[in-house]
């Protein structure tokens, strides 16, 4: 077989990858798209660029581009057929062993985005590369973007980086990885500082700077409970959430316990009692449901 003929059935064949990969995508309900760059620099109010270097980058974490990003899926495998000239050009020059150019990239975060060879990083990836030579534009983020980001979690980001810039938690505490699974979690978090800072106000009898109640919430309410969800292994028992996502639930199911039983729940005990109740698959949680209201014991 000819080179030729040879990369026209190597495209096909990846095409047909993007084909069932975006149908199984469907049927998964979860996204299968590239992330757009200009959506994810807005998202992070990135604006500045730092001078490019060149260096050998992983292509699994190349997940968006610039222009393209409808071209090709997230693996990168061509959706399209009016990529195919060019596609199959560059396989064929891959084959022959021909020096390619570096891609052209921005970096956000731990993540790639392509300004310039869409159709390298696809012919790499086909042909079982792990890295490509790039040229790579750093643009600095507060909000540290992973290869897991999809474009359902754009909002999500956008959210969090506003959340940052309200409280400086991540100068105030580097460590600090505060991630959702869904939007609208960091609106509750600034109510729940406001409230801390108002109650630390009554206890202490004096004004508490809003640093100061950022710092007290965070070392005192939220990375306790994230603690106990670690201590307790408790995100196993609720697939697709969050850490974050928990102390939301803890921290709403903590206040019914003390409610319901006048004080003195700790946040550990609370945890466990969380998962007991509502962890684990829907079945399980269902036989709990019937065991509790029938009196069946296990």
């Amino acid at each position: 077989m000819s080179f030729q003929n040879a990369s026209e059935a190597h495209f096909q064949q990846q095409r047909r990858k993007a084909f069932f990969a975006d149908v199984l995508a469907i049927l998964r309900r979860r996204p299968n798209d590239l992330l757009s760059y200009e959506a994810a620099r807005r998202a992070l109010h990135a604006n500045q660029q730092l001078p490019p270097t060149t260096e050998m980058i992983p292509l699994d974490k190349i997940v968006g581009s610039v222009g393209r990003y409808k071209d090709f899926n997230r693996a990168f495998l061509p959706r399209t057929s009016s990529v195919a000239e060019r596609w199959q050009r560059l396989d064929r020059a891959l084959e022959r062993l021909e020096t390619i150019p570096p891609i052209e990239v921005f970096q956000l975060g731990d993540v790639y985005f392509v300004r310039d060879g869409n159709h390298r990083v696809s012919v790499a990836r086909a042909n079982g590369l792990t890295h490509i030579e790039a040229h790579v534009t750093r643009v600095p983020s507060r909000v540290p973007l992973t290869a897991d980001i999809d474009p359902d979690g754009i909002e999500i980001i956008r959210e969090y980086n506003e959340f940052l810039e309200k409280t400086n938690l991540d100068q105030l505490r580097p460590q600090q990885r505060i991630f959702f699974s869904m939007p609208g979690g960091y609106k509750i978090l600034l109510e729940h500082i406001a409230v801390h800072r108002y109650f630390m106000g009554l206890d202490l009898q004096r004004d508490i700077s809003y640093e100061e109640a950022v710092t007290d919430w965070y070392d005192n309410i939220y990375e306790p409970i994230i603690k106990a969800i670690r201590r307790e292994d408790i995100l196993a028992e609720f697939p697709g959430r969050r850490e974050a996502d928990l102390y939301l639930w803890i921290v709403d199911h903590h206040y019914y316990l003390n409610e319901k039983y006048g004080g003195g729940v700790t946040f550990t005990q609370t945890a466990r009692h969380f998962t007991a109740r509502f962890g684990g698959t829907w079945l399980e949680r269902l036989l709990r449901v019937v065991r509790s209201r029938l009196g069946w014991r296990r």
